[in-house]
């Protein structure tokens, strides 16, 4: 985490308490005129489509819900704007609850009950330049046909992760601001850490492979956060599908790296070990998953026991996540 004063600054002078307390002395819902819900908070290089309509959550759904049981990865799918570099970092942060705090102040007291005083108004908290900077929004979001047209939670009432992505994009002037982006940023805007940049290209050498798996390893275990990407050469690159199920300039979330135990030989006397160096990654697609070796229900899984398959948590279901 970064270090620096224990007061933190209001994004555009806008103080969360003191709009709060004021929407609540008037009995109204909270409008932000600093990112209002139009076109020009959508979009900067066109005008924004007709039928994007701004709806607030519980226009939405009956029972809107800032957290639905705790903070997970799940709750993070990206939607039609090209930001899977801020969705991928998100889900790593969704998972380590010391980290979503920070972000997320007053969680509990941010909700849409009337015993939690909503009044439409909402904050999260990003480091930029060496100092947390609080931003203030309103809870409108953009819609198509009722639906979430950008990031939303797989549960449809859940709306922790569609706000949290409006404060982002406040911060960076509109959502289409956020297309394209590294991870990596990402994560420092939301944990004042550093930031690391590994390119596989250099442990490609069958004998740095292992150092690879070593800094991946360690890189977990002092809970870091990481992310990975295969270079788009071209804007016609991106986002293009290669035979393996990956996709070039598409960001993906570590949720795991780990030395698996192997069972028998024969399949696996090229290895000439007895554990295969492992990482799982997750999609913010979702479903668009790895299909080569090790993928979902691929052969190769009948040489780990049903105990380490039980261990890993392993699934074989379309989420987006594979070894």
């Amino acid at each position: 985490m970064g270090c620096g004063g224990r007061e933190d600054t209001p994004f555009k002078g806008q103080h969360y308490k003191k709009l709060r307390r004021r929407c609540l002395s008037k009995n109204k819902l909270f409008v932000d005129g600093e990112f209002p819900p139009t076109g020009s908070s959508l979009f900067f290089s066109r005008p924004a489509p007709a039928d994007i309509v701004w709806k607030r959550p519980k226009e939405i759904v009956a029972e809107p819900k800032f957290f639905l049981d705790k903070a997970s990865a799940d709750d993070f799918s990206q939607g039609i704007l090209g930001n899977c570099w801020f969705v991928a970092s998100c889900a790593c942060i969704a998972e380590d609850s010391s980290l979503w705090k920070r972000v997320v102040p007053d969680y509990k007291r941010q909700e849409f009950f009337p015993q939690s005083r909503y009044a439409g108004i909402f904050h999260f908290k990003f480091w930029r330049c060496g100092k947390w900077v609080d931003v203030v929004i309103d809870d409108y979001l953009p819609t198509r046909g009722g639906r979430l047209i950008f990031t939303h939670s797989k549960s449809r009432n859940e709306f922790w992760s569609a706000l949290l992505e409006k404060a982002y994009a406040k911060l960076f002037g509109c959502y289409e601001a956020l297309t394209s982006g590294k991870a990596r940023d990402a994560m420092v805007d939301m944990t004042g850490g550093v930031g690391e940049g590994l390119d596989v290209a250099d442990y490609r050498p069958e004998q740095l492979r292992d150092k690879l798996f070593d800094i991946l390893h360690k890189a977990q275990d002092n809970m870091s956060l990481m992310c990975a990407s295969i270079q788009a050469r071209s804007a016609a690159e991106m986002e293009t599908k290669l035979n393996v199920g990956l996709v070039r300039g598409h960001a993906y979330s570590f949720t795991g790296v780990k030395n698996v135990p192997l069972k028998g030989t024969g399949l696996f006397s090229m290895f000439n070990r007895e554990k295969i160096q492992m990482v799982r990654l997750r999609n913010p697609w979702g479903g668009t998953e790895w299909n080569g070796p090790w993928s979902d229900g691929a052969p190769e899984w009948a040489k780990v026991s049903e105990r380490e398959k039980k261990e890993l948590g392993l699934t074989f279901d379309e989420n987006g996540e594979f070894w």
